[in-house]
């Protein structure tokens, strides 16, 4: 049987609803009354569900995946609420909002009067806050994917959000792109144009979806990729389009910018455009280069292919199910706009995942749909018994490949950066710690919002520059860690402990013997290398001087 997209599921059929509403009164309100508390009751249910799931995803993260976790956003947080902490040059350039870290400042002010700020609640707290929005994005996918194809895709779309292994690795961290995530899954469902022939509640209210992609926008202005192609779309299939533009767009985006632009300029000091800053570096000038660039395809033949992992053939069978082609659009748009960038990441493409993943919902829910009912013959009954092999098969296959991933990246691969900065908050409560050296790559570990102590800390600066052929200091360091370690320790005031990973601690060992540092703890960082040599360990050096 064809799968019918867009058809709402209903919780009974009309002979039931006429039924139990004739055995409750003969007024039409009283079947009004008794269906919507069973229908929020569910949802209820698949939020609460969703919430004690990834409560647990943010206590089992325990690895580094990206410096802007901490560094865009915690260690922001972190100087904004006891005044102190490391602010990267972006915050000097005015290319970073202060309406993410914002979030993060006032659950550390909670915190601090409560007086749970202890190195476990700094280190945890940020990402349970962060699991209580990725749940409310679990519900909206659900409720999106219910809108459009039915409560049976529906239900496997929750099924293929919580057991990707990519998003279970991501969307609990405290980056701007998982906020970004949900206010998109969220959004998405307010527009018309995306839910117009789904049959339910065709005129939901889209201010809400502009107010909430505007606030997208402002936390991170490269979320206007998907606003656009959105609002294109609803530019077209709307009636009314200069009350769409003047009454709505307009008003609606100017209010949350304009407010985003007033807080920006309380805590800049100055006024500070953030959106057009972060387009002038980031896409028109290519400053993300600095960091390194992919080839045109690296999201199609790597990025994304990797994120979807094996979810990706129920994806495209999906697509093609279900010829839903304006969200299959999106994911192209997206991820076509992203490709002519040269600086590419994984987190970049993170917003339409979960509608990769809806899709696969539509596959997997085609997989195991049957009509069999008592009486028919065995050969039917038989093709009945097939599909639900079929679709345990799936199920086993789907999470005998997403969970070991999803488990070994969040509690094994590069957890010595997190770990050390952990052991140091806690060394740092006994007064053991007076002063750290990271002599690492720049960021790659947090930082003061970790640590949770005003103590002096150095780390190689790796501030980006428009003089060709730069070298920073990180940089420097990598190429000759014995000539710069030598030359920075003519000049510096000697550090109580000192950072650094295995690989460059071979060849430091004995600048650290002659300087009187020795090993004091060492931390399982990762089995396999990444972009630099292997990083096995991240190694803890004290001064035993006098």
């Amino acid at each position: 049987m064809k799968l019918r997209k867009n058809t709402p599921i209903t919780t009974n059929s009309p002979t039931n609803n006429s039924t139990q509403n004739l055995s409750l009164s003969q007024d039409g309100n009283e079947k009004k009354k008794t269906h919507i508390p069973k229908s929020r009751f569910l949802l209820n249910k698949v939020f609460l569900a969703c919430l004690v799931t990834r409560v647990v995803n943010a206590l089992l993260i325990q690895t580094y995946f990206n410096p802007d976790e901490h560094w865009q956003a915690l260690e922001v947080a972190h100087k904004l609420t006891f005044g102190y902490g490391h602010l990267t040059w972006e915050w000097n350039r005015g290319i970073r909002s202060y309406l993410h870290p914002s979030i993060f400042a006032l659950l550390y002010k909670v915190l601090a009067f409560l007086h749970l700020d202890t190195p476990w609640f700094m280190m945890k707290a940020p990402r349970l806050l962060q699991s209580i929005f990725s749940a409310v994005g679990d519900l909206y996918l659900y409720k999106l994917s219910k809108i459009l194809f039915g409560e049976h895709v529906a239900r496997w779309a929750l099924f293929a959000q919580l057991a990707n292994w990519f998003i279970f690795f991501c969307i609990t961290r405290t980056l701007s792109n998982t906020l970004e995530t949900v206010l998109t899954l969220v959004s998405l469902y307010y527009w018309p144009c995306i839910r117009a022939s789904s049959g339910e509640d065709p005129l939901a209210p889209r201010r809400w979806g502009l107010a909430l992609a505007a606030l997208a926008c402002a936390i991170r202005p490269t979320s206007a990729i998907i606003w656009i192609y959105v609002g294109l779309l609803e530019l077209f299939s709307t009636l009314h389009r200069v009350k769409f533009i003047f009454m709505e767009v307009i008003p609606i985006g100017g209010l949350v910018l304009g407010l985003t632009f007033l807080l920006d300029r309380m805590m800049y000091g100055s006024w500070v455009f953030v959106p057009l800053n972060f387009l002038k570096f980031n896409i028109l000038s290519s400053g993300g280069d600095y960091y390194g660039t992919h080839p045109w395809h690296w999201y199609f033949t790597q990025g994304f292919t990797v994120m979807v992992f094996t979810f990706l053939p129920f994806v495209v069978a999906g697509i093609v199910i279900s010829k839903e082609w304006k969200l299959s659009g999106l994911i192209a748009w997206v991820v076509g706009i992203y490709s002519i960038l040269g600086h590419k990441e994984f987190r970049f493409v993170l917003p339409v995942l979960p509608i990769a993943l809806m899709f696969s919902a539509v596959a997997l829910a085609k997989l195991g749909k049957t009509n069999v009912s008592y009486g028919q013959n065995k050969a039917s009954q038989s093709a009945a018994t097939r599909s639900s092999i079929k679709t345990k098969l799936a199920v086993l296959f789907l999470l005998g490949t997403n969970l070991p991933m999803a488990l070994y990246m969040s509690m094994v691969h590069q957890r010595g950066s997190e770990d050390v900065m952990y052991y140091l908050s806690r060394e740092a409560v006994n007064g053991e710690i007076t002063s750290v050296l990271f002599l690492t790559p720049c960021h790659a570990t947090p930082y003061y919002s970790t640590l949770h102590h005003d103590i002096p800390m150095r780390f190689l600066d790796c501030t980006p520059s428009e003089e060709k052929g730069y070298l920073d200091e990180s940089d420097k360091f990598m190429m000759d860690p014995v000539g710069f370690t030598s030359e920075f320790a003519k000049n510096w005031s000697i550090p109580s402990h000192i950072i650094l990973f295995d690989s460059q601690e071979k060849l430091l060992k004995e600048f650290l013997a002659s300087h009187q540092f020795h090993e004091i703890k060492r931390f399982f960082h990762a089995h396999f290398k990444v972009d630099r040599d292997l990083q096995a360990s991240v190694v803890l050096y004290a001064f035993r001087g006098h």
